[in-house]
């Protein structure tokens, strides 16, 4: 796995849609309406029109900065248009959300109900080419032809929108397994699914960014995960952090809240940090925090800015009783930094020479 650059998500919506095309086009002079599209209960037609449609409203939440719900418009073909027009339509709406992608902001987010209420390009390419794939793969399921898109259009879809899924045997297989569309050897039918856009949790001055497994990747890779650093690179134990969160994904154990943040400046969308936790919450409802910060943004409280408000969010989920931080003895920075957004210390362990400190709810 790696991050894609800027123009890459857009590069992959339109590598969908023409593969959406190309498959369609020719079964374009078959019949489509009253014709089941797969196990949807919608006809063939109708999900060609859903695809378009869905296109088209992604475009729109980007271009328009939606911000509490989606903008009320919807798509309707022209009566009399056959299914070639309606190949014609995809073809568009897949060219509007590749122009949108490419000509927003890295660091605008957009209305989406999943899970977190917003989503950023990369999201919203992701879950354009997801509906690509997975309605062409329905209609010609129905119509009685085997279609099979390239893998690593799947594969970007995995490592964006479903971090919560363990890889499988094959990107494009695993996809389909879970999205209750097959079966994988060893896992249990997907009955019920959604995929997952990355949290971003707000402070003053910062944006904590979590990373999706594909960034996570990337950083553990040696590659700046998708964003700007103001040390130029990220540091040292930001990568470790994140390439503890690709091994996470690939075990089947990545949680998105529980990850690895990025500390995103937004007065410059330049990333001065990253700041996570090592896992989800133990049996007795506590989790370990770790970051770093670039040299030259020390000095200026954005440590304790991220720590209060990665802190201050998970005491306020359930069954989460503290925030624990493990710091050298030595490190009389850090022990400041925990200091001044509320931890108290609690033991240590003098043959490491390690302090530890808590926050409790």
């Amino acid at each position: 796995m790696r991050a894609w650059g800027a123009e890459q998500p857009a590069e992959r919506v339109e590598q969908a849609v023409a593969d959406c095309v190309t498959a369609l086009g020719a079964v374009a002079g078959r019949r489509w309406e009253g014709v089941r599209a797969g196990s949807l209960e919608w006809d063939c037609r109708r999900t060609a029109v859903h695809i378009a449609s869905d296109l088209l409203a992604y475009a729109g939440q980007l271009a328009g900065r939606a911000q509490d719900a989606y903008v009320p418009f919807e798509i309707a073909p022209d009566d009399g248009a056959d299914n070639a027009a309606l190949l014609d339509v995809i073809t568009t709406t897949g060219a509007l959300l590749a122009a949108t992608i490419r000509t927003t902001p890295r660091a605008v987010r957009a209305f989406h109900p999943y899970p977190f209420r917003h989503a950023n390009r990369e999201g919203f390419a992701a879950m354009g080419v997801a509906e690509v794939l997975l309605h062409t793969h329905d209609i010609t399921g129905g119509l009685g032809v085997r279609h099979e898109p390239p893998a690593d259009l799947a594969s970007f879809v995995l490592t964006r929108i479903f971090p919560h899924v363990r890889p499988g045997p094959a990107p494009w297989q695993t996809l389909l397994w879970a999205t209750g569309r097959g079966g994988l050897p060893g896992r249990e039918p997907v009955r019920q699914w959604r995929w997952s856009n990355n949290p971003v949790l707000r402070g003053e001055r910062l944006d904590l960014e979590g990373l999706t497994p594909a960034s996570a990747a990337d950083l553990a890779a040696g590659g700046d995960g998708g964003f700007a650093w103001a040390g130029s690179v990220p540091a040292d134990g930001t990568r470790v952090g994140a390439g503890r969160m690709a091994e996470q994904y690939e075990e089947g154990v990545f949680r998105p809240e529980w990850t690895t943040y990025v500390l995103v400046r937004r007065e410059d969308d330049l990333a001065v940090g990253a700041m996570g936790f090592h896992g989800a919450p133990d049996g007795d409802g506590r989790v370990e925090v770790g970051y770093d910060l670039d040299e030259s943004a020390r000095g200026h409280g954005y440590a304790t800015e991220a720590l209060r408000t990665l802190s201050a969010w998970a005491l306020a989920q359930d069954g989460v009783r503290g925030v624990t931080a493990v710091i050298d003895r030595a490190n009389t920075a850090s022990q400041g930094v925990v200091t001044r957004a509320g931890f108290t210390r609690v033991g240590g362990d003098a043959a490491k020479g390690e302090c530890v400190y808590e926050l409790r709810r």
